[in-house]
């Protein structure tokens, strides 16, 4: 009987319940996916509860933020002058982005005030925890040619090419 190892192909479906900072819950249709265990990087935490697990097993498992988009950081929420922004573009509750010297300005606009605009500079995904039910449906051994290529691919996505 496969069990989920390295080097093996896993097929997997799941519903996703994510938790957003502000204690909402949001939830996915089930989706599925496969990929190459310990070639393909998966969160840390799904990545240990897999080990060892035949097809057929069904588990749940929570996902801290710091393994998805990170953790949300007071410290970036920053009273900015308004000077310099397009004001049209000002609203509360809503992402700003603005290119300035060849970069881009983004940021959520969480107050205006007179003179400043509070700014929380988090990317949009930080601090949300995720929720998965996960269904085992496949494992097969990979051949070694799928592991390279499994392997560049991984490569090219850390790096921002894929």
């Amino acid at each position: 009987m496969n069990r989920v190892t390295e080097n093996h192909w896993v097929t997997i479906k799941f519903i996703v319940k994510s938790e957003l900072p502000d204690g909402s819950i949001t939830e996915r249709p089930e989706e599925e996916v496969e990929f190459i265990f310990g070639v393909e990087p998966q969160p840390p935490t799904l990545e240990r509860t897999l080990q060892g697990k035949t097809v057929g097993e069904r588990f749940s498992v929570r996902i801290p933020p710091k393994e998805l988009y990170g953790e949300h950081d007071p410290e970036l929420i920053r009273e900015i002058p308004k000077e310099g922004l397009i004001k049209q573009r000002i609203k509360e509750g809503v992402y700003y982005r603005q290119m300035k010297m060849g970069s881009l300005v983004a940021f959520k606009v969480l107050e205006i005030k007179p003179q400043t605009v509070v700014a929380d500079f988090n990317p949009p995904m930080a601090g949300i925890w995720a929720s998965l039910d996960v269904l085992i449906t496949g494992i097969r051994a990979a051949d070694e040619s799928e592991i390279v290529s499994a392997r560049e691919a991984s490569m090219k996505k850390r790096i921002g090419c894929g």
